[in-house]
């Protein structure tokens, strides 16, 4: 099968196009935790997620980190390609949250053809403006939210992406995913606890008010 007829651009291509994204794409497997990525020197590719779970994070000088956006089968990263984006560059490390497999693009291939393919270029532009988006969304979040909105909206979004309100996750990964301390995660969660809205337990977060933490978040 050929992985590249996921991006929805493909078929606007020339045969000579397409091939040449064909022959250069390979695919790799990342085991959960493993980089596929790391810092704006590493020019990694565009990778596609074929199947698993990537987060894409960056790191303040103090060590702390905080999610950018997480990606999911058939979803594109253009960060880890973003040398081919003149005057752009991003300090951004991409991770396996879960066992991944993804189709890495070498950079310089899709480059050339981007710049004699005006679909290419305007799929590139659109997925990157996206991107973008959902790092202006952080920055609105992190800027103007109170914490405990933020908490309780990424805990009503994992068990979305997890398809259960039992959680396995530590107060530090929640923090990560935050860029908050784990003492200020820890801090709100018993205070979630207090108001009956979770239970929780060793390596473990239970959602038992639903409707209680979309209240926090509206």
């Amino acid at each position: 099968m050929n992985y590249l007829t996921y991006l929805s651009v493909f078929d606007k291509l020339t045969k000579s196009q397409q091939d040449a994204l064909t022959s250069a794409a390979f695919v790799r497997k990342f085991r959960k935790s493993e980089i596929l990525h790391n810092g704006s020197q590493d020019c990694t590719g565009l990778i596609l997620v074929l199947s698993g779970q990537i987060r894409a994070f960056t790191i303040s000088d103090d060590g702390r980190e905080i999610t950018m956006y997480r990606l999911f089968e058939r979803d594109i990263c253009l960060f880890s390609a973003a040398c081919i984006m003149n005057s752009i560059q991003f300090d951004i490390t991409i991770t396996a949250e879960k066992d991944a497999e993804v189709l890495v693009i070498p950079s310089e291939v899709y480059k050339s053809v981007m710049e004699v393919s005006a679909p290419l270029a305007n799929y590139t532009n659109e997925v990157m403006a996206s991107r973008f988006s959902d790092v202006m969304w952080l920055i609105d979040q992190v800027m103007w939210k109170s914490f405990d909105k933020r908490l309780a909206g990424f805990l009503l979004n994992e068990a979305n992406i997890e398809g259960t309100n039992t959680l396995k996750i530590t107060h530090e990964t929640i923090g990560n995913h935050l860029g908050s301390p784990r003492e200020v995660v820890t801090r709100m969660l018993k205070y979630f606890v207090n108001e009956r809205l979770i239970s929780l337990s060793r390596g473990t977060i239970e959602i038992i008010d639903k409707s209680g933490l979309e209240k926090i978040t509206d």
